[in-house]
């Protein structure tokens, strides 16, 4: 195993800012998919993902891949997260960056993901997560957009994940996507920009204001 641990380092490095799929030696021939074992063999520092099969390692995001983040968890995990719903209907676990094994060959570390509590009464020391989410979003930059917009979007209609959002900090825009279960085929409910105020399924109880999970513009007033 300290070749295939080698070989998986190696391939890191050569990453750079694009996405790369990093394939374990045996698979050149055929004969092995990666799975939740192959990421174990990395770098703890290391983040990545595996996506039919390969090891893939998403680029660092810059920081407003990061803000954007971070302020969408803070405005739903309030009233969906927390216990005392802070005025919000609670009912949700909403985690920043978790290992999901959607399937043997298929495992993701979305940006934000969330499941109702019913079906995952408790997260806390399990490791990847083996339950599809209710609601999973992913930030999307200019390195891995094609990843999240065809490949991601492919695999979690396939997962049966019934909510997809798309948040671009680039174009300040939120697009959001409902599975139909029926043929598996994403509906679109919607697709916002910074000047929007927006109930969005599944957390439409409360309006997010679209602006607020990006960078302030030059020209753009102080929020208040």
């Amino acid at each position: 195993m300290p070749m295939l641990a080698a070989s998986l380092r190696a391939g890191v490095v050569l990453a750079g800012r694009r996405m790369r799929r990093i394939l374990v030696p045996l698979m050149h021939r055929g004969r092995k998919l990666s799975t939740w074992e192959d990421l174990l063999r990395l770098p703890e520092d290391v983040r990545a993902e595996v996506i039919a099969g390969a090891v893939v390692t998403p680029p660092s995001p810059l920081p407003r891949h990061a803000r954007a983040q971070r302020a969408l968890g803070g405005f739903i995990g309030r009233p969906f997260d927390d216990d005392d719903g802070r005025g919000g209907p609670g009912g949700w676990w909403i985690l920043l960056e978790v290992d999901v094994r959607l399937g043997p060959h298929d495992i993701v570390r979305p940006d934000l993901a969330g499941w109702r509590r019913q079906r995952l009464p408790a997260p806390w020391d399990v490791r990847p997560i083996d339950v599809a989410p209710d609601w999973i979003c992913e930030v999307v930059s200019r390195s891995n957009a094609a990843h999240d917009r065809v490949t991601k979007r492919d695999l979690y209609a396939r997962s049966g994940v019934p909510h997809y959002w798309l948040v671009d900090p680039d174009a300040r825009t939120v697009e959001a996507l409902r599975l139909d279960l029926a043929t598996r085929a994403w509906v679109e409910l919607g697709a916002y920009d910074d000047s929007a105020r927006a109930r969005i399924a599944p957390f439409e109880a409360i309006e997010i204001e679209v602006r607020r999970l990006f960078p302030p513009v030059a020209d753009e007033p102080p929020l208040p």
